[in-house]
């Protein structure tokens, strides 16, 4: 028994030695263009799955029919998911293609796990894999709404989809919307985080910086030079001729040019 022990001891002496090794060398390469081993991926996917299940268990999940909380989750999953998990008749974007793992594309499959996974998966996201916890800043009711859209997405095509979208009221969530994303497509629809027009030069101006290209006048209220004698010059031969000027000599003699 105790020759059973020390050798579970020293393989696990030896295993953390191996492990720390691996990981100061750099062994392991965590570049997303780099798809992990299939036993590692099974391994992690089987783990990811399992986590969600059991948390989801308990959740009680509302009625998904109700129309105006489908166009919600129409509105705002338009508005933060479809650069991820795309829509009907929408190609692969840059991020559907660089993540790893590869989000998958809901509007072709729904979630398979069932409406309390996904309302959990959508809460609180999953570490390692680019799925952002929208719990954070959207209250459940938004969350549901979101999930009762994606049971109804892949029976989708581009017309419903784009008719259900414009019907809402875009990216709402009860307080805590960023600008960039009210109203917005994630860059497939007008009114994008881009499209606010900078500040003009009367902008500028109002609040008391100076307007690109107009500095302002030195010699304001000042006559510029050409100013300083207008109406007192004569021209002579197409020539301007300055007016004349005095000046007093020692002997109170005037001298004028």
């Amino acid at each position: 028994m105790k020759n059973t022990i020390k050798a579970l001891v020293a393989a696990t002496v030896a295993a953390g030695f191996v492990i720390s090794a691996v990981v100061y060398f750099g062994i392991v390469n965590v570049g997303a263009d780099d798809p992990h081993f299939k036993v590692v991926h099974s391994f992690l996917a089987m783990a990811r799955d399992r986590s969600i299940e059991v948390r989801s268990n308990a959740i009680e999940v509302p009625n998904l029919n109700d129309p105006a909380m489908i166009k919600a989750g129409a509105g705002n999953y338009n508005s933060m998911c479809v650069g991820c998990h795309l829509a009907p008749g929408m190609a692969d974007t840059e991020l559907s293609k660089a993540l790893y793992p590869a989000p998958p594309n809901l509007a072709e499959k729904s979630i398979e796990e069932g409406p309390a996974a996904a309302f959990w998966v959508i809460k609180h996201g999953i570490k390692a894999t680019g799925m952002p916890a929208w719990g954070k800043s959207m209250a459940d009711p938004y969350i549901w709404g979101m999930v009762a859209f994606l049971e109804q997405l892949p029976e989708m095509d581009q017309t419903q989809y784009q008719t259900l979208v414009a019907s809402s009221s875009g990216h709402q969530h009860g307080g805590g919307e960023t600008a960039m994303h009210k109203d917005e497509g994630q860059g497939n629809s007008p009114g994008g985080h881009h499209s606010a027009a900078p500040s003009s030069n009367s902008d500028h101006h109002a609040s008391g910086m100076p307007q690109a290209g107009s500095m302002p006048n030195h010699h304001a209220g000042e006559a510029t030079d050409t100013d300083h004698h207008a109406g007192d010059s004569k021209v002579e031969q197409g020539k301007p001729e300055l007016a004349p000027k005095t000046h007093m000599h020692e002997n109170d003699e005037q001298h004028v040019h």
